[in-house]
């Protein structure tokens, strides 16, 4: 025969048969209680996490826990080696094993290449706004001496 057990909504205990009290709200919602002073504490509006003799506040708190779950095993990490987008791990490896010598020679025939590159262009870029402006002068005086002969001599005109 197995008994119907409820539990308290204040404290969390279990609640035997023909113990406890019920309490039923106008809005149909029933409460269970294991005593008098659970159901005053509900009433009076308790935080049940807050009172240290209720289930709830023993959870929250982790109290009495230990001797049930034994202590979690933490995994160590593992190292892995993935590939960089651009570089296979292969190409990784044989950098890491060059002597920094060779890296350092590399990496300084490099930086002098962008460097030049970067001379270069900007000498590209000069003589072209050079060549853009002489254009651009030669254009103006032309207008400004075909305007000249176009236009009518309005000074001697009355009005």
């Amino acid at each position: 025969m197995s008994l119907k057990l409820d539990l308290c909504n204040f404290s969390g205990y279990k609640i035997y048969p023909s113990r406890g009290f019920r309490l039923a709200r106008t809005d149909g919602k029933i409460y269970n209680f294991v005593s008098k002073k659970c159901r005053n504490s509900f009433l009076m509006k308790k935080n049940p996490r807050k009172i240290s003799w209720t289930v709830l506040y023993r959870r929250k708190h982790k109290k009495g826990t230990e001797q049930d779950v034994t202590k979690k095993r933490t995994r160590k990490a593992v190292k892995f080696q993935r590939s960089i987008q651009g570089a296979t791990l292969e190409n990784i490896l044989a950098k890491r094993n060059q002597k920094p010598e060779v890296r350092k020679a590399q990496r300084e025939q490099l930086i002098r290449s962008q460097k030049e590159k970067a001379k270069a262009k900007k000498e590209a870029k000069q003589t072209k706004k050079k060549t853009d402006t002489k254009a651009v002068r030669a254009g103006q005086k032309k207008i400004s001496k075909g305007n000249s002969k176009s236009r009518p001599n309005r000074s001697n005109v009355m009005m």
